[in-house]
């Protein structure tokens, strides 16, 4: 029910003019199954008139399914889903394996804290290095 509930928000804040979705999630073939049933029966959930959802996987959780997901649930399939791996929040989270032993001795404030902190510089690192990147000679 919450990623149902984050993902009918999600659509409904960013829709616009946007009619499809790709939705990216580690068991995207088997939420994608009940989700339209779910929407229809809860009244906490709506999505925009017209809104199509095309449900994948991360190409690493992709392994780990049954082969009767590939072809359907491939990134690599998807019309329009360019070259991605779905696996963003993973590699964001890595680098907070080093500082979790120390964290979680903290207070909920604090540990909040310190996470956004770290964060913050990394995101901060990103965009000081992209110019690297975007610089031809």
């Amino acid at each position: 029910m919450n990623i149902d509930y984050s993902i009918c928000n999600a659509i409904k804040h960013t829709a616009g003019n946007v009619d499809n979705s790709l939705i990216i999630y580690d068991v995207g073939c088997q939420w994608n199954l009940n989700f339209g049933q779910c929407v229809a029966n809860c009244p906490g959930l709506a999505l925009p008139d017209n809104t199509k959802i095309v449900a994948a996987v991360g190409k690493f959780h992709l392994s780990a399914h049954k082969l009767a997901c590939f072809a359907g649930y491939s990134l690599n399939f998807i019309q329009g889903a360019g070259q991605v791996d779905g696996e963003i929040l993973e590699t964001l989270w890595a680098p907070f394996n080093k500082i979790s032993p120390t964290a979680h001795s903290m207070s909920q404030a604090h540990c909040q804290e310190i996470l956004d902190d770290h964060m913050h510089n990394s995101n901060w690192r990103k965009l000081v290095r992209i110019g690297k990147c975007l610089y031809l000679e």
